[in-house]
């Protein structure tokens, strides 16, 4: 087998920490806790039943949040169709929803899906810095709003949306709020308690946990209008049916609870990891920031490389990372968060996103400069 690129992608996947594969493996054959965690009537289910509310409870306390408020999905694309049609639907005279150009695909075809069916939807765009700001939302509110979509962390730029002031302003006007929190998650501190927030979106793939598995928050005032999407059991109190998967559920709530594990010293880790990563890319030729440079996290940076003819292929076999989200990588086509910014379609193909994760290490950070630095003074036409 070949050698294998360094990995900078954290942010379209993350591998599954070892101590959460080991909780996952607890699960699986018939000397583990195998049991259908709806059939409640012998010991088997019983177990599985008590797995399943260890991990919810986990997950609640990492966001926040009282464990019955979270409903279990495939991942956060099934929690955000569930909370934005599941509003839509469940509020008949408010037929107005608000979400952004910078969305991920998951928010973005579904409401263009909304739209289809006969609602209005306003596309907020970005200030010049990469950023929804809340007086565009104040802006955009109407008295048939029924619910406004922004994502926390933007999963190719890695800025941040103020979503404390967000919530209040939505919260005052009487609408509800949905939050993607797929790439917020042991990035920046959720306190679902406290913030003015109606649904929020998790995945656990993005947390060093397994993929096809996720589960949206639905708070008290999103409860009674929320409507399921998927029917056939009345599972996860009628909102979600379908047998439970105990093994991948197990698995978030040990990563989300691992998440909280490693504190304020894993995220200095990564601080002073991104610091050098910036500092030195951003010192090579023709190499600037994509988005807001402050108000963002430190694991993602997406820079555009303006020396001619460049793209990431050109570092592929040395670098796993990303030129586009991965829900858009497919088409090849370039970026609509970049394209959003105000970048043309030739420096939106020119951009490369790269992530640091937990198991980055200083080493991997200095060879990702010296490849970036190989590439950007090799002739013209080398490649």
């Amino acid at each position: 087998m070949p050698e294998l690129p360094l990995y900078l992608d954290y942010a379209a996947t993350t591998p599954v920490d070892d101590r959460v594969i080991e909780a996952m493996l607890a699960c699986l054959g018939r000397q583990g806790n195998f049991g259908n965690p709806a059939s409640t009537g012998h010991g088997y289910g019983q177990a599985a039943r008590q797995a399943v509310d260890h991990a919810r409870q986990q997950v609640a306390d990492r966001v926040g949040a009282t464990a019955d408020a979270l409903v279990w999905t495939s991942g956060a694309t099934e929690s955000n169709n569930l909370a934005l049609k599941g509003i839509a639907q469940g509020q008949p005279g408010r037929r107005h929803l608000i979400t952004s150009c910078l969305e991920h695909k998951a928010v973005i075809d579904t409401a263009h899906e909304l739209e289809r069916q006969g609602h209005t939807v306003t596309w907020l765009k970005p200030d010049a810095q990469g950023l929804i700001q809340p007086e565009a939302v104040q802006a955009a509110l109407r008295e048939d709003t029924a619910l406004v979509s922004l994502m926390w962390v933007n999963n190719e730029l890695g800025t941040l949306t103020d979503i404390a002031r967000i919530g209040d302003i939505v919260r005052e006007h009487g609408a509800l709020l949905h939050v993607d929190a797929a790439q917020a998650v042991g990035k920046v501190a959720i306190d679902l308690g406290t913030l003015a927030v109606d649904l929020m979106s998790f995945s656990a793939h993005k947390v060093y946990g397994p993929k096809g598995i996720g589960a949206l928050y639905v708070g008290p005032r999103a409860r009674p209008v929320l409507q399921a999407q998927m029917h056939g059991g009345g599972h996860e109190g009628g909102m979600r049916s379908g047998t439970l998967a105990t093994h991948q559920i197990v698995g978030m709530g040990a990563a989300f609870e691992l998440a909280g594990v490693q504190g304020d010293a894993q995220s200095m880790r990564i601080e002073q990891l991104s610091q050098r990563l910036r500092e030195g890319l951003l010192a090579l030729p023709g190499v600037t920031l994509n988005g807001c440079a402050q108000q963002r996290i430190p694991h993602t940076l997406n820079l555009c490389i303006s020396r001619s003819g460049f793209n990431s292929a050109q570092v592929a076999g040395s670098l796993a990372l990303s030129s586009t989200s991965a829900c858009s990588s497919a088409t090849q086509a370039p970026s609509h968060v970049l394209l959003a910014l105000g970048l043309d379609a030739g420096q939106a193909l020119s951009s490369v996103r790269v992530s640091v994760g937990r198991y980055t290490e200083m080493a991997d950070v200095e060879r990702a400069i010296e490849v970036f630095r190989a590439a950007l003074q090799a002739p013209a036409g080398f490649w």
